[in-house]
C-alpha cells in the first residue's frame, strides 16, 4: 500500500505540471533522439543509441514516480489547520537554547521542501521533533550534528 502525501494546493499543481512537461514534451523529444541514433546503423556499437535508451528508461522512472506521489496526494485544507499544535503547514518560530538563535520554517511535504524558502520537510529530523508540540514546549531532538534544544516561540499559518 502506497504512502499518502499531504500537498497543498500549490505543491500538487507544481507536481501535475512537471508531469506534464516530462510527457508531453520530454518524452516525445527522446523518442526521437532514439530513432535518429537507431536511423545511423547497427544498434550493436551505436552509444547514442545506448545513452537515448538509458535516458527514456530515467524519464519513465521519473515519470512513473510523479504519477503515483500525484495519486497518493491529498490536498490540505488551510483552513482546518490548527495552531494549537504543531502539524504539516505551520510556520514555526523555534530558539535554539544554545545558540539563542531564531528559526522559522513551515512543515510542508517532502515534496515541497525547499531549505531557501524555509520550507523544511515533515520528515525531517527537526520537523519529526516538533509535530505535535505546543507554544512554550522545549524539545530536545537528534540531529546529525548532535542533540539541540529547541523552545517553540510561536505556532502560525
Amino acid at each position: 500500500m502506497s504512502k499518502v502525501i499531504y500537498l497543498t494546493e500549490e505543491g500538487l499543481k507544481k507536481l501535475k505540471d512537471d508531469l506534464e512537461q516530462l510527457t508531453t514534451v520530454e518524452r516525445p523529444s527522446i523518442s526521437r533522439q532514439i530513432a535518429e541514433a537507431r536511423d545511423k546503423g547497427d544498434l550493436s556499437e551505436n552509444a547514442e543509441y545506448d545513452a537515448a535508451k538509458e535516458a527514456q528508461g530515467m524519464l519513465e522512472m521519473k515519470i512513473a514516480k510523479l504519477q503515483e506521489t500525484i495519486m497518493n496526494a491529498r490536498v490540505i485544507d488551510p483552513s482546518r489547520i490548527d495552531n494549537k499544535r504543531i502539524q504539516i503547514m505551520n510556520k514555526v518560530k523555534i530558539k535554539n537554547l544554545s545558540n539563542n538563535s531564531i528559526l522559522e520554517y513551515t512543515l510542508v511535504s517532502e515534496s515541497e521542501a525547499d531549505l531557501k524558502l524555509k520550507k523544511i520537510s515533515v520528515s525531517s529530523p527537526i520537523a519529526k521533533g516538533l509535530i505535535g508540540k505546543k507554544l512554550g514546549d522545549v524539545v530536545e531532538i537528534q540531529v546529525p550534528a548532535g542533540l539541540m534544544k529547541f523552545e517553540v516561540l510561536e505556532i502560525s499559518m
